[in-house]
C-alpha cells in the first residue's frame, strides 16, 4: 500500500531537516548544472564531429573531382585517363592518410534510380575490390559519401558517377576515392578530450562558485546561531534581524515574537508570585495576631471570639488559595488544546444559579434566573421539564468544567460585591453567531474607566476606590476571562440594572460561539449532536 500523502510529506520534512540548507542547496543545484554541462558537451561534440567530417569529406572530394575531369575519349571512342600531376600530388600530399582510388567503366550504363550492378565494371585506373556504395550515385556527378573497410583498414569513401557522350556514344564512369579514418578518429578523440577537460574545469569552477555563494549566503545565519549560543540563559532581548536575508527575516521576527511572549509570561509569573505572596502574607499575619491574642485571653468568650476570627480568615485564605490555583491552571494550560464537548450552556448556567442560591439568601439577595427556553419538535418545554428528549437551547462546544468555573466566578462576584437586598439576574441570550450569559445586578456598579482594570489580578477595582465594598481577592474576573478565552469566548463588562442611587449596577457578559449544528440532549448528563 502506498504511504499516505501526509506521511510522505512528514518524511520529506524530516529528510530536509537532517540534510541542512547547505547540503540541500547542493543537491538541488549541482545535478541540474551537471546535466546542463553534459548536454552542452554532447551538442558541442556532435557539432565539432560534423565540422571535422565535413572538412575531411571536402578534402576527399577534391581529388575525386580531378580524376573525374581527367577522363577523355580517344579517337576511336574508347576511354582513357590522363591523370595530371597535381592529382597525384593531392592523393599523396597528406602524410599518415592512406589513399585508395579506382576508376571503372560501367558497361552497359546503369539508368538513374536503378540498383547498383552486382559486378564491378572495367577498371580504367586504380586499386581493385574497393567497397562500392550502398546507394548508387546519379549520373549527374552528385557525390555519395559512405564508410567501408578495405583490406582491414576502416576507410571513408566518396563515389561519383558521370555519364559521358561522344559522337553519339554513351559511356558511364564510376570514380571511387577513399582514405583511412585513423587521422579523422584521432582528431575527434582529441576534440573530445579537450571538451571533457574544458567541462571539468567549468564544473569545478561552478562547484566552487556555488559553494562560496551558499557559504556567503549562510553567513548571516551562522552569525545568528553564534549570537543565540553565546547568549546567557536569562537574556531575553530581541534578535537583530537587520543583517539577515529578507527570506529569513520573517523567521527572526517570529522568534522575537516568541521571545517577547516568553518574556511577558515570565513577568506575569513573577508578578503573580509577588502578588500571591503579598495576598497570602496579610491573612497569615492577621491569624497569627489573633492566635496570640486568644492565647493571652483568660475569658473563654473572648478566646472563642478570637478563634471565630481565625476561622473567618482561614475561610478567606482557602478561597484565595483555590482561586490562585485556578488562575495558575488557566494560564499554565493556555498553550494546550482544551478538550471540548457539545453542551447546553443554558442548563449549565441554571445549575450554577441553583448552587449559589444559599449564598445569595444568606446575604438577603434576590438571585433570579432567566434562561432561554428549549424546544422539542413544535412544543416549548420549560427548563424544569422531565422530558426524555430536549433540543439544546444554547448549544456550544467547550469544557464543561472550565465554563462552569467561569460562570461560578461571575455569579460569586456579583453576590460578593452587591449589597444586601440587591437583585441579581442571570439570563441567557442566543444570537446568530454566539451565546451570551449575562450576570446583571442593581448594586453600586463600576465606572467605565475602571472596568478594564477589573480583569487584572488582585486589582479590586471599585472596592479600593470606595465604589464597591467587598472582601474579595480580585481574582474572580481574571479567572473567568482566562477560562472563557480558552474556550473561544470572552467576558465583557457593561451597565447593569438601575439602582436606588439613580445609576446602574454592573453586568458581566460571558459569550461563547454558538454551535451551528443542533444538538439533542439525551438524559441529564449526555449531550451530543443530532443525526
Amino acid at each position: 500500500m502506498a504511504p499516505r500523502p501526509s506521511a510522505r510529506a512528514a518524511r520529506l520534512r524530516l529528510l530536509r531537516g537532517r540534510l541542512g540548507i547547505r547540503t540541500l542547496l547542493f543537491m538541488l543545484l549541482l545535478p541540474g548544472v551537471v546535466a546542463l554541462l553534459v548536454i552542452d558537451s554532447w551538442n558541442d561534440y556532435q557539432t565539432l564531429s560534423e565540422i571535422t567530417n565535413d572538412a575531411y569529406d571536402s578534402a576527399l572530394l577534391e581529388p575525386a573531382r580531378v580524376l573525374e575531369s581527367s577522363i577523355e575519349f580517344t579517337a576511336d571512342g574508347a576511354l582513357q585517363v590522363a591523370t595530371p600531376l597535381y592529382a597525384q600530388v593531392m592523393l599523396e600530399s597528406r602524410a599518415g592518410l592512406r589513399k585508395y582510388y579506382r576508376i571503372e567503366e560501367i558497361d552497359p550504363p546503369a539508368p538513374d534510380g536503378q540498383p547498383a550492378p552486382a559486378s564491378a565494371g572495367r577498371a580504367l585506373l586504380g586499386m581493385p575490390d574497393l567497397p562500392r556504395p550502398g546507394t548508387w550515385p546519379n549520373g549527374n556527378g552528385t557525390p555519395v559519401f559512405y564508410d567501408g573497410v578495405y583490406r582491414g583498414d576502416p576507410v571513408r569513401l566518396v563515389a561519383i558517377m558521370r555519364d559521358l557522350y561522344y559522337h553519339g556514344i554513351h559511356r558511364q564512369v564510376l570514380v571511387l576515392i577513399g582514405e583511412s579514418t585513423s587521422k579523422r578518429i584521432e582528431a575527434e578523440h582529441a576534440a573530445q578530450r579537450q571538451e571533457f577537460l574544458r567541462d571539468a574545469r567549468m564544473l569545478a569552477l561552478v562547484v566552487l562558485m556555488v559553494w562560496w555563494g551558499v557559504a556567503w549566503a549562510l553567513r548571516p545565519l551562522n552569525r545568528l546561531r553564534s549570537d543565540i549560543r553565546a547568549r546567557p540563559p536569562d537574556d531575553q532581548t530581541p534578535l537583530d534581524a537587520s543583517g539577515v536575508p529578507s527570506e529569513v527575516a520573517p523567521l527572526v521576527e517570529a522568534v522575537n515574537h516568541h521571545i517577547e511572549r516568553h518574556r511577558r509570561m515570565l513577568q506575569e509569573q513573577t508578578q503573580f508570585l509577588d502578588d500571591a505572596s503579598h495576598q497570602l502574607r496579610t491573612p497569615l499575619a492577621i491569624m497569627l495576631t489573633q492566635a496570640q491574642y486568644a492565647l493571652r485571653e483568660r475569658d473563654p468568650e473572648r478566646m472563642r471570639e478570637g478563634l471565630r476570627g481565625i476561622i473567618a480568615q482561614l475561610g478567606r485564605s482557602r478561597r484565595l488559595t483555590e482561586q490562585l490555583l485556578q488562575l495558575a491552571h488557566a494560564h499554565a494550560s493556555q498553550g494546550e488544546a482544551t478538550p471540548r464537548k457539545v453542551l447546553d450552556i443554558n442548563e449549565l448556567a441554571r445549575d450554577v444559579v441553583l448552587q449559589h442560591l444559599p449564598l445569595a439568601h444568606e446575604k438577603q439577595q434576590d438571585l433570579g434566573w432567566g434562561g432561554v427556553q428549549a424546544t422539542c419538535g413544535t412544543r416549548a418545554i420549560g427548563a424544569d421539564s422531565d422530558e426524555s428528549c430536549l433540543t439544546a437551547a444554547a448549544p456550544v462546544a467547550g469544557s464543561e468544567v472550565e465554563l462552569h468555573e467561569a460562570l461560578s466566578n461571575l455569579v460569586h462576584n456579583a453576590i460578593n460585591y452587591a449589597p444586601p437586598g440587591a437583585r441579581i439576574t442571570v439570563s441567557v441570550a442566543r444570537g446568530r453567531q454566539r451565546v451570551e450569559v449575562r450576570v446583571a445586578d442593581n448594586g453600586p456598579g463600576l465606572p467605565a474607566a475602571l472596568r478594564a482594570r477589573a480583569f487584572e489580578r488582585f486589582d479590586r477595582a471599585g472596592a479600593d476606590s470606595g465604589q464597591r465594598s467587598s472582601s474579595g481577592s480580585g481574582l474572580g474576573l481574571a479567572i473567568a476571562r482566562a477560562y472563557a478565552r480558552r474556550n473561544g469566548g470572552d467576558i465583557l463588562l457593561e451597565d447593569g440594572e438601575p439602582n436606588a442611587l439613580g445609576g446602574a449596577g454592573l453586568c458581566a457578559i460571558l459569550w461563547i460561539p454558538l454551535l451551528r449544528d443542533n444538538p439533542v440532549i439525551q438524559g441529564p448528563d449526555s449531550i451530543k449532536k443530532a443525526d
